[in-house]
């Protein structure tokens, strides 16, 4: 029997597999040991030890249910691991899905833990919505292997207590609902690709309930510190959690017997609640299936309250509380794979580095929120930039212009155009509640709400001490004028690729165009969201000439009407040669971080042929490539072939301490080479080079975070959406510039 939360004592924390990886740090796996599951709504990350570290519920922003990743001892976990800590562990994704699979290897035997967020399958006649579950398959498929559970819930940001009731009836057989099977479930499809799972009815099985242990949180609704919200849809994401439950099924595909398992409560660290401990044996062939999901009892009370009929309610109850067994258990394994792997069917890719750019696809797809088509920047928060007390830890589990114009943009070159269509609905609304001077504000929450005040959680710990953990995000009312040409690129090429605009969303877009003609002079925040003074920054100047330049084009290739068409021309020359006078230092041979910087370098000035405000031969912009391309210490941003975005030890950027090199710019090196090749094919070599080598960081799952640190390990957000977006657009256009002759 497990002895208690592996949290509380780190030195002996054997669920931690320290033998059978690199060593944790701190009692903390590196940031790149975990993998993603989502459902898009929300999304867990889990380690290579088979423990849910993290996981935000029910929406991407709610409060933290598990958050072990930013305090080990009362963040809260869920861990399935051996109990023999001497196993090896290796994870990976089944193909084409983001269904996550944990296998452990010993001497005695070797199991697969298995988890994933439900998906319906495209089309089902069963079960067309979403279960908002977190499923878990732990089987043994040689030998037998005993496996430690340890489930410690610390909700709302491990501030909230919790009871725990632990409900256990007797172990009794059942047949297959007829209800439970799917019509479909002989699929051509899944039984070619994923043959090795045995879903037919032969397969025997006992069920082990309705023995659950509940959770009840005993206080949500006063979130003291939370981000504060006017959004009421914020609101009741932040407290919908009322119960949480943890069910199990047990069966044998293969027949025989099949184990017991039993629930244990156990006090938890630091008085925050209690969980549940058990250890259990498997033998070949033997699966079970754990289910963690929020009870369906509170709701159904909810709605006898508000009268509801007794016929809507066994409705609710048949959705959401159906018979748990295991053929249902597989039905929804099934349901889930199918869905993805319909969905990555549709990317039209098929070039160099195709299993990369399929797997940055799922992973953006995992981090959109399907009710409004918002993508979250990450999945995380607080994760640090740097390993100390820098304070660059930030929220990025909202939407920012600029990160989901840049997603509609890379499924758009894989011709996934479904989910640019859905993020256009979403623009509109935004571009139907401006700001009152005319303009966006540069992030908002998944469902449009504008406020997401910064706070600080003082009583986790961070990632490896590195406080503070911060919630909200105080760079929401930043001046930020590159998000208008990010957006309008993107809508300039949904124009092209997905829909043609109609009338009323040109009126949109030409009113932005107008704003940033009116207010392009001014200087703001830049991409990188400095804390320090405005600047008139290179690349927000760049961006503003292409939010005139897409408009323009728009007005020529679908004859819209625009009366400020000369003003609009006049801007954007304005712009353009005001970049050339003011950003461009001829003794330094470069161009600079902003006009007021005149000795500053910025990688974010490799964006200037990639969105074709020059060409990528240009003698201006080869030389400042050249000089980014140099080492620190000899006044460029790369080292070992990985580009930091800035000096932040010579930059005041209004923030401490230094920062690892980021990924994004790395890609945008890569693909600003390809563009210049044409000029000189050495630089395509190049390119390919920095891509494979940047390709190599990507973690055993091919997920990247923010940023890379001196030792290659992981920093910041994880998983970065922006790096992903990066790595398509990059792979896209070395692919292109690799594939057209050269003289």
């Amino acid at each position: 029997m497990s002895s208690g939360c592996p949290g509380v004592n780190p030195p002996s924390d054997k669920s931690r597999l320290a033998e059978a990886m690199r060593a944790p740090l701190d009692g903390y796996l590196h940031i790149d040991q975990y993998g993603l599951i989502g459902n898009l709504h929300t999304a867990a990350m889990v380690g290579v030890d088979g423990s849910i570290d993290f996981m935000c519920w029910p929406e991407f922003d709610s409060p933290s249910v598990f958050c072990r990743l930013l305090d080990k001892a009362k963040g809260g976990h869920f861990a399935i691991t051996p109990a023999d800590s001497s196993v090896t562990c290796k994870q990976q994704y089944l193909p084409f899905s983001n269904v996550l699979t944990t296998k452990f290897l010993g001497e005695a035997g070797v199991g697969i833990v298995t988890d994933f967020m439900h998906r319906p399958r495209p089309k089902s006649r069963h079960h067309a919505h979403t279960l908002p579950w977190v499923v878990r398959s732990v089987e043994v498929i040689r030998g037998e292997l005993t496996f430690d559970l340890e489930c410690f819930p610390a909700f709302d940001y491990a501030r909230a207590h919790h009871t725990l009731e632990i409900q256990d009836k007797h172990r009794v057989e059942v047949d297959h609902p007829e209800s439970l099977l799917m019509a479909d479930a002989a699929n051509s499809i899944f039984q070619s690709v994923f043959f090795h799972w045995d879903l037919s009815e032969k397969s025997s099985e006992s069920f082990v309930g309705p023995q659950r242990a509940i959770f009840t949180p005993e206080r949500l609704e006063h979130h003291d510190g939370l981000a504060a919200t006017s959004n009421p849809a914020d609101h009741a994401a932040q407290t919908a959690v009322h119960q949480m439950d943890l069910r199990y099924v047990v069966g044998c595909a293969g027949g025989g017997s099949c184990p017991l398992v039993n629930f244990v409560p156990t006090d938890h660290a630091g008085g925050l609640g209690q969980g549940v401990t058990s250890q259990f044996t498997l033998l070949e062939g033997q699966r079970v299936y754990f289910i963690f999901r929020t009870t369906p009892e509170h709701t159904m009370a909810a709605m006898r309250a508000e009268g509801q009929s007794p016929a809507a309610i066994d409705d609710f109850r048949r959705r959401y509380d159906p018979p748990l067994s295991m053929r249902f258990a597989e039905n929804l394994l099934e349901d889930t794979l199918l869905y993805w792997l319909t969905w990555i069917r549709s990317c039209s890719y098929s070039g160099r580095w195709l299993e990369n750019v399929e797997r940055s696809a799922l992973i953006l797809k995992m981090l959109t929120y399907e009710p409004t088509g918002a993508v979250v920047a990450a999945a995380t928060f607080a994760l640090p930039e740097a390993i100390g007390n820098a304070g660059r830890n930030w929220d990025y589990r909202f939407t920012w212009v600029r990160d989901s114009a840049f997603t509609m943009y890379a499924f758009m070159r894989l011709g996934l155009t479904k989910e640019a269509r859905e993020y256009m609905a979403f623009v509109r609304a935004l571009c139907r509640e401006k700001n009152p001077d005319g303009g966006l504000q540069i992030m908002y929450t998944l469902r449009g709400g504008r406020e997401m005040a910064e706070l600080v959680l003082p009583h986790l710990e961070g990632y490896r001490a590195c406080a503070p953990v911060r919630i909200g995000n105080g760079a929401a009312d930043h001046v930020q004028l590159d998000i208008y040409g990010e957006l309008l690129d993107a809508v300039y090429l949904y124009n092209k690729y997905s829909n043609p605009l109609s009338y009323d969303e040109w009126v949109d877009i030409r009113s932005l165009v107008d704003y940033v003609c009116d207010n392009y002079d001014q200087p703001d925040m830049g991409i990188w969201e400095v804390r320090g003074r405005r600047q008139n920054f290179t690349y927000s100047k760049v961006q503003c000439w292409v939010a005139i330049d897409r408009g323009m084009r728009l007005v020529d290739k679908r004859d819209f009407p625009c009366k400020n068409l000369a003003k609009w021309r006049a801007s954007r020359d304005t712009i353009y040669e005001e970049v050339m006078a003011k950003a461009w230092n001829p003794d330094l041979q470069m161009f600079t971080q902003s006009y007021e910087s005149k000795d500053t370098l910025d990688a974010a000035v490799l964006a200037m042929p990639l969105v074709l405000f020059c060409d990528g031969t240009d003698p201006r912009f080869v030389s400042t490539m050249r000089r980014i391309m140099m080492p620190p210490h000899r006044g460029g941003l790369t080292a070992n072939n990985l580009v930091f975005r800035y000096n932040a030890v010579e930059t005041d950027d209004g923030l401490q301490g230094e920062e690892g090199t980021f990924s994004l710019c790395t890609f945008w090196l890569a693909e600003a080479l390809s563009r210049a090749s044409t000029a000189d094919v050495t630089l395509l070599y190049k390119a390919q080079v920095i891509f494979d080598e940047m390709i190599m960081y990507g973690n055993h799952l091919g997920i990247f975070s923010e940023e890379i640190d001196k030792s290659g390990n992981h920093l910041g957000n994880f998983p970065q959406a922006f790096t992903h977006i990066a790595l398509i657009s990059a792979a896209y256009n070395v692919n292109r510039a690799l594939k057209t002759p050269h003289p």
